[in-house]
Order: structure tokens, then sequence, then C-alpha cells
């Protein structure tokens, strides 16, 4: 089968079509053929040095997956054989991701693909949907009334955060550059702002009265997330998906919760999700679709670190 392979850490440039063997479904997995799969921040990290990861080339990156059920190992009774589906595969220790023709995956982490998606549409959630829904549904449990700060709005993972935020009846703040406003507005951030020309605690203010957000969903990391907690009201809560360097004494002292999020694989969240995209309530954003073969050319968009939405490879 056909499949972008690593041999070494490295750039792009790292990247080459081979032929490799096809995998089969051992018990309690599915073998399924990979329509299309999509990029993340993550592979960029893992292709440049994976060695955290468990990762040692040569291996096949991708971690997200829409296709077709093509083997059900035994013990497997969730799944049939030309099943749509779609999943996030494990990171650490896989050897072989999403980047080829096919794939093997315990069924338990393995989901029909949502009705009324094509697959182009479905590579796009798994992994970025789901750390969204991790942060907005699971950890911040985010109200009806309640007001939500994105950092990183337009992002892959803050596109989902934005419109999760939206659909759970919360008002929505998020940065981005301006570029991205009027994306971020028709995806139903109520009060955009630019970071690199306002202050995002002074704008979170300004939008609540003086008193901060309720909850704080963090994309970003790095330098953006502990000067961004002064716009979090006592008693908030704040996730992040990358955590960042700073201070977190306003933390304690304003009694705020903060939850680090690193995706747990699971069937159960893509199927909470599902009904959202099915009824077109949220919707992946799709910056660009590329055949699979140009992996190369979506990762040295990775590594700019200014993309919009999700880069969709085709299978």
């Amino acid at each position: 089968m056909r499949a972008m392979v690593i041999d070494r850490f490295g750039g792009p440039e790292v990247f080459q079509e081979r032929e490799v063997p096809r995998p089969a479904a051992g018990p309690g997995e599915v073998l399924v053929r990979v329509a299309a799969t999509s990029v993340n921040p993550v592979d960029a990290k893992i292709r440049a040095a994976g060695a955290w990861a468990g990762i040692t080339p040569p291996a096949v990156l991708g971690y997200d997956v829409s296709g077709t059920v093509e083997e059900a190992g035994p013990g497997v009774a969730s799944l049939r054989i030309g099943e749509e589906v779609y999943f996030t595969p494990e990171i650490h220790g896989n050897q072989h991701g999403s980047f080829a023709e096919f794939i093997v995956a315990p069924a338990s982490i393995v989901a029909p693909k949502p009705e009324g998606l094509d697959h182009i549409a479905a590579a796009a959630i798994p992994l970025a949907g789901g750390t969204a829904w991790e942060g907005i549904v699971r950890r911040l449990q985010v109200r009806p009334g309640e007001t939500v700060l994105v950092l990183g709005g337009a992002g892959g993972v803050g596109s989902f955060a934005v419109q999760f935020a939206k659909a759970a009846g919360a008002r929505v703040l998020a940065t981005a550059s301006e570029a991205n406003r009027e994306t971020l507005t028709a995806l139903g951030a109520d009060v955009v702002i630019d970071y690199r020309t306002q202050d995002v605690v002074e704008a979170s203010l300004a939008a609540t009265a003086g008193i901060g957000v309720h909850a704080l969903m963090d994309t970003v990391g790095a330098q953006a997330l502990y000067p961004a907690l002064g716009a979090v009201r006592a008693f908030g809560r704040i996730a992040t998906i990358l955590g960042g360097n700073g201070d977190i004494a306003s933390v304690v002292f304003k009694n705020q919760a903060l939850h680090g999020i690193f995706l747990p694989r699971e069937r159960a969240r893509l199927e909470e999700m599902a009904p959202l995209f099915s009824r077109g309530v949220v919707r992946p954003l799709i910056d660009e679709v590329l055949p699979l073969r140009e992996v190369a050319r979506a990762h040295r968009r990775l590594d700019t670190g200014h993309g919009r939405g999700k880069i969709v490879l085709q299978v």
C-alpha cells in the first residue's frame, strides 16, 4: 500500500512516498481504508523530533482518519465491514499513523462518521474537534449565559472551540489576527480581539463590564496563556492544550480551576459530537485540501504557526 514515510526527524522534506506492507486487524481491532486525513500541529512536532512520543523512524505519521472499515478482527461487534467511520489514532508509540491508504486501530476508539458529512469534512474533526469538545464541554462545562474567551480562535482547535461554546449558549470572545475577523464572526464569535494591536485582558474586561470571563480556552500556549489569566474572573475556569511560560499565582489567589488537556482516545467523545455536525450546528473550518503526496506542503504551512482552520489530505 502507499504511505508517506519519514526515515528521520527533520523538516517537511523528510516525507517520502513509499510502498509499505498493508497491516491486518488483530483481536479487537479494525482495518480502515483511509479516504482522507488531516494535519495537526502535533504532527510537525513529532516530524521534527518525535522521540518524546515514542516514535522511531521509519514511521508513518498522521492522527486523523475518515474512511471505511475494510476488515474487523476477532471480537469486534460494534462496527461492520463497509461502515464509514472517523477517529483519531493514538500518538504515543504509534509507528503507523494515517498518512497511508490503510490503518489499523482499536475498535474502541473508532466511531461512525457523522451523517451528512463527506470524508473531507469528517477528516478535519477527530483530533482538533475532540480536543475542543474536551475543553469546552467536558472540562470547562460551559453553560448558557456565560462568557468564554478562546485564545487562537481561528486555528484548528480554536475554530471548533468557538462554535462549541456558542452552541452551549455562551457569549464568545476570541483572539485572532485582523485578517480572520470575518471568519470568526461567521463561526459565532461575538467579540473578536486582534491580539496584534489590542491588549487581550483590557479588551476582555471591557467586554464584560470589568468582571472578566467565566472561562478561558487556550489553544496558543507559550507566551499567550499567563498574561491572559487576568481576563478570567474569580472562581473562573481555565483549560489549556499547550501550557505556557509564566506565574500561576493568580490562579491560586482567584480560586480558579486550571485544566491541562492531552486528548484521551475514545469512541464516546466522537459519538457525542457527531449530532452537532450532522445538524450543521458546527462545521469544520477547512482552509485547503491537498492530495496525500503533498503532505510536505501542508507541513510547511504548519511550521508557520499561522494557519486558519484545518488542512485536509485526500487519500
